[in-house]
């Protein structure tokens, strides 16, 4: 009788071979590879897949209300303290306001340094900035923000529902009713989330379809500079927050991978937000503080958005040899401390907030947004990434600073 003795390293392959392609991680940057491919070596195909990333972005976006809804409304009346959510708010927009502000200085430096503008613009590549240039910019105000912006109104009626749960008689019953949804809506949330590798697919091949990698080419030193930044502020600012609170941030953002990943390829944020607040709860975040944070910075704390708006600034004024005083630096930083809040919510929002700071400087012409056309699609996974993982961060340091932190726990919560 002949015994088949067991092949550990065969076993160990296997276990290897299963463990990568059960990975959510891997099939969505094996779409966004081939949503490349296709894009390049058939743009008018690529071009059609357009559709497929934007569905899956509109069904991410059916989540989006009733989980930030049912996060607030639940976290808020959990609380029992109402003083705690006003000091929560009061916390993360301080919180926001100085980091989106360091972010601008380093946009503004790390353009001053490498002079990405000191380029012909003779052979760029122009486009139709007319909808920006042409009083558009007169044309932004707060209000219609506000009314524009889907995540504001849910955040702002969460938290009244939230607040008034909390005197009603019978509190326990309805939360008891709402946790029963919270869980249908979050299983929901878990089987859509097998389709991101679909979403990162049309997205990232519709990119690269529409405006080609030869588009890179003329305005690569911006390119670069921008994602140099990007990763400076990300491992140099973000990183040593969290150090001082003793957390890696090579651990964070290797937690949120899928959530970078699917953001990379869709080119949207909001098509991580829901999975996002899923994976800070079970990371040991707060269900109110997770609540109150990431929809707000989703709104006012833009730290990607930032620096591409004031490197954008320099990057003109260096195109079209306009000197800025220091002075003028500072009111550069100063007007987009403002106006970059506003860069959420509306589509084409952040070229209305450059055209509305270029104007009110009266030195660099508005007209330049022209140029930026051409790569701002590829700068936007860039912005939008940065935005994640600044919005992630800032969630991490307001439970910590709330003592709301309970022991990291950073297992993948999409793949069980």
């Amino acid at each position: 009788m002949n015994i088949t003795t067991p092949n550990p390293v065969s076993k160990a392959n296997k276990g290897l071979f299963q463990t990568i392609t059960t990975n959510l991680t891997f099939w969505v940057l094996i779409a966004i590879i081939a949503g490349v491919l296709l894009g390049h070596f058939s743009p008018d195909n690529g071009v059609k897949m357009k559709i497929v990333g934007e569905r899956f972005v509109d069904i991410i976006k059916l989540f989006i209300g009733p989980i930030i809804f049912l996060t607030i409304v639940l976290g808020i009346s959990g609380m029992g303290n109402l003083k705690k959510v006003g000091r929560i708010g009061v916390k993360a927009l301080g919180y926001f306001e100085v980091v989106s502000t360091v972010a601008l200085a380093i946009g503004v430096a790390v353009a001053y340094l490498f002079q990405p503008g000191k380029i012909d613009k003779s052979g760029l590549a122009l486009g139709d900035a007319s909808q920006y240039t042409n009083g558009s910019a007169k044309d932004f105000s707060w209000i219609q923000f506000f009314f524009s912006n889907f995540t504001l109104q849910v955040l702002l009626a969460a938290i009244v529902c939230g607040i008034a749960l909390n005197f009603y008689q019978k509190r326990e019953q309805t939360i008891l009713i709402l946790e029963r949804i919270s869980n249908v809506v979050f299983l929901g949330l878990k089987y859509v989330m097998y389709l991101a590798p679909i979403g990162a697919f049309g997205g990232m091949a519709y990119t690269i379809g529409k405006f080609g990698l030869a588009t890179l080419i003329p305005l690569g030193k911006l390119m670069l500079c921008v994602y140099l930044t990007m990763a400076l502020f990300v491992f140099l600012i973000l990183g040593t927050i969290l150090r001082y609170y003793k957390i890696s941030i090579l651990s964070i953002l290797k937690y949120i991978k899928e959530e970078l990943l699917l953001v990379l390829g869709t080119s949207s944020s909001e098509a991580a937000l829901p999975s996002i607040m899923v994976k800070l709860e079970r990371m040991g975040c707060s269900k109110s503080v997770v609540g109150l944070v990431i929809p707000t910075g989703y709104s006012f704390n833009l730290d990607g958005t930032s620096i591409y708006l004031s490197m954008s600034v320099i990057f003109l004024a260096q195109l079209y040899d306009v000197h800025l005083s220091f002075f003028e630096i500072l009111t550069v930083i100063g007007i987009l401390m403002i106006t970059s809040k506003g860069a959420a919510g509306v589509t084409g929002s952040g070229f209305i907030v450059l055209a509305s700071t270029l104007t009110a400087l009266h030195k660099i012409p508005v007209e330049g947004l022209a140029f930026l056309l051409g790569v701002d699609k590829f700068m936007s996974e860039a912005r939008a990434i940065t935005n994640l993982i600044g919005n992630t961060v800032a969630t991490i340091i307001i439970s910590k600073t709330e003592h709301d932190f309970t022991e990291l726990d950073l297992n993948p919560i999409l793949e069980e």
